[in-house]
C-alpha cells in the first residue's frame, strides 16, 4: 500500500492532528498547499485542503486509513500520546492485531495498527453465526473485538518521550472502504487488481482482501452506510484516492491492460471501484 490522499478543511488545523497527535513528519508542502506526510523515508499521507464540509456518513468512500507501526514499544508511544493529551480514542484489540480508533478534525477515521498475527492459532468465520471462532496461542477462545489492555501496552514504553515522531518502518498497512455492493467490489479487487479474498460474510457485510503474508486484512469492504450509496457530494472531507503498489512494472503492466477507463498519469495509473473509490495504481 501506498500514500493516501485526503482532502480537508483547513490544513493547520489537519496538521494539529496528523502531525503533533498521530505522529507523522511533514516533509513538504506544494505551491497549492498541499501537505506531504510520512515516517522516516517513506511518504504516507497527502493533506488536500479546501474541502467546504465534514466527513458525511450514508455514502460510499473511506471507513478508516490504517497506519500500521513497525513494534509495540511504538505503538504504546503513540497510544500514551494520545492518553496524555486526552484525544478521545477506542483502543481495541482484534487478536489478530492491536488498534487504536479515532477521527480527525473532519471525521476523517485513523485506525493506528500493530499487526499480532503470532498471537493466533486459528482464526475462520463460522458461517452460521456470522461471527469469527478465534483460538490465541494459549488456547483460548477469544472475540474478533476485544477492549485492549492498555496496561500491558504501556508497560512496552522504552522510555518517555511521548512526543517522538511516528518511526521508520511505519506503512500505510490497510484502508476499508464503504461500497454500495459488496460482492461487486470485491470482485474488483480480486478479478480486476489480483488481491486474494479472505472472508466474504454477507451476514456481516463485510469483506476482507489481501495479498499474501501473515496477515490477511490489507483492504476491507463492508456495506453498512446502505446498498447502492454514492459518493459524498463535492467538497466533501474524505479520501481523494489511495495507492497500491506492485511489485514488478511486468505485474502492474499486466493489471492494467485488463482493466478499463484508466486515467494515465504521471504517478500512476488511475482506477475507481464500482463504489466510485479511486486507487492509484504504481509500481
Amino acid at each position: 500500500m501506498g500514500p493516501v490522499h485526503l482532502d480537508v478543511i483547513d490544513a493547520d488545523r489537519s496538521l494539529t492532528f496528523w502531525r503533533d497527535l498521530v505522529g507523522l513528519t511533514v516533509r513538504g508542502t506544494n505551491d497549492d498547499g498541499v501537505v506531504e506526510l510520512g515516517a522516516g523515508e517513506k511518504p504516507l499521507l497527502f493533506l488536500h485542503p479546501g474541502a467546504t464540509r465534514p466527513h458525511l456518513r450514508g455514502h460510499a468512500g473511506l471507513y478508516h486509513v490504517a497506519v500500521h507501526l513497525p513494534n509495540e514499544p511504538e505503538f504504546a508511544r503513540v497510544l500514551a500520546r494520545l492518553i496524555t493529551a486526552r484525544y478521545p480514542i477506542s483502543p481495541t484489540d482484534h487478536i489478530m492485531s492491536k488498534a487504536i480508533y479515532l477521527n480527525d478534525p473532519d471525521r476523517i477515521m485513523l485506525e493506528l495498527t500493530l499487526e499480532t498475527p503470532h498471537r493466533v492459532r486459528k482464526y475462520e468465520w463460522d458461517e452460521a453465526s456470522g461471527q469469527p471462532d478465534i483460538v490465541d496461542t494459549d488456547g483460548r477462545q477469544r472475540g474478533g473485538t476485544e477492549a485492549l489492555d492498555v496496561r500491558e501496552v504501556l508497560g512496552t514504553l522504552p522510555d518517555d518521550d511521548f512526543a517522538a515522531p511516528l518511526p521508520p518502518g511505519t506503512k500505510i498497512g490497510h484502508v476499508h472502504l464503504h461500497v454500495g455492493d459488496l460482492n461487486e467490489a470485491a470482485r474488483f479487487y480480486r478479478e480486476g487488481l489480483g488481491f486474494i479474498e479472505n472472508t466474504n460474510i454477507p451476514f456481516f457485510q463485510m469483506a476482507d482482501l489481501y495479498a499474501g503474508g501473515t496477515f490477511p486484512h490489507r483492504i476491507a469492504l463492508n456495506t453498512w452506510q446502505g446498498l447502492g450509496v454514492k459518493q459524498a457530494p463535492a467538497g466533501t472531507a474524505g479520501m481523494r484516492h489511495f495507492t497500491i503498489r506492485y511489485d514488478t512494472r511486468e505485474r502492474l503492466d499486466a493489471i492494467v491492460s485488463r482493466l478499463t477507463d484508466v486515467e494515465s498519469r504521471p504517478d500512476g495509473h488511475l482506477v475507481h471501484d464500482p463504489a466510485g473509490n479511486a486507487v492509484l495504481l504504481t509500481s
